[in-house]
């Protein structure tokens, strides 16, 4: 666990976990800092050293709120990281919302840190429904406060038969999103560099074996969204989860996400 001062002054914590080739892995508006690993791929720490951080202005990590909050900005504060560690030639894993927005601008701005991209729960170009969907994630937030949003953000994102299992676990302080109490300010910065984000056609530039995930349940970041995705990446492949959410939840769903990505990341 380590901390790096960004250029306009933000300290951006991160964690190293594992051996092996380098996997940096990117979530959304959460962490897997902090003993969250838990929430990482089966398997994946077993085989590659795992590079993790808090984007700025989230748990450890500082931020300078004079800086403009764009998807780049995010970018260059993981790429300061892997640059500091002295890495290239790095799997990049976005799992769920900007952290696949980030892991696509890194791959766009420095081909030499990429060796794939791999992407989750993702866009690369708002639409309509995605740009008021998360712009309603944050209005309950600053309106109705911090709980109502949770409510809300997990009845969007998660399949209903394990909401129903497990709604007494997923509500609560200890619950997803839980990096955002008490922190709208990050939040509001969240959705700055994402509801104008559009990447599509910088992608068609990202050469790197691909891998995009289509989850056919997932209301904020379907197939609408991600397939867009495939179709700009030259050298992608999409793999459809039927049954899948907007996250990967479950048991047999993450256990059948780890043999995919293990799969991909072997072959490349």
């Amino acid at each position: 666990m380590a901390t790096l001062e960004t250029r306009d002054g933000a300290q951006i914590y991160y964690e190293v976990i594992g051996e092996g080739d380098p996997v940096l892995c990117l979530g959304g508006w959460g962490t897997f800092c902090h003993g969250e690993e838990r929430g990482l791929p089966f398997g994946l720490i077993d085989q590659y050293q795992v590079i993790i951080m808090d984007y700025r202005g989230l748990a450890e990590s500082t931020d300078n709120l004079e800086t403009p909050a764009t998807m780049g900005l995010y970018a260059e504060d993981a790429i300061a990281i892997l640059d500091h560690l002295g890495l290239k030639n790095v799997h990049l894993l976005g799992m769920v919302g900007i952290g696949a927005c980030i892991c696509q601008q890194i791959a766009i701005r420095r081909p030499d840190l990429a060796r794939t991209l791999i992407n989750t729960g993702a866009w690369a170009k708002v639409d309509a429904m995605l740009r008021e969907h998360l712009r309603l994630f944050l209005d309950i937030h600053e309106k109705m406060g911090w709980a109502d949003f949770q409510r809300f953000a997990c009845a969007m994102s998660f399949d209903p038969d394990f909401y129903d299992a497990n709604i007494d676990r997923l509500l609560g302080e200890n619950g997803p999103w839980k990096e955002l109490k008490g922190n709208l300010d990050t939040h509001r910065r969240f959705i700055e560099a994402s509801v104008d984000y559009d990447a599509i056609e910088d992608l068609r530039s990202v050469t790197v074996p691909a891998f995009v995930l289509h989850a056919e349940m997932d209301v904020v970041t379907g197939p609408r969204v991600t397939q867009p995705i495939e179709d700009a990446l030259p050298n992608a492949v999409g793999v459809k989860f039927e049954d899948a959410a907007h996250v990967l939840a479950g048991k047999d769903q993450r256990q059948r996400f780890g043999s995919e990505l293990l799969g991909f990341l072997n072959a490349h």
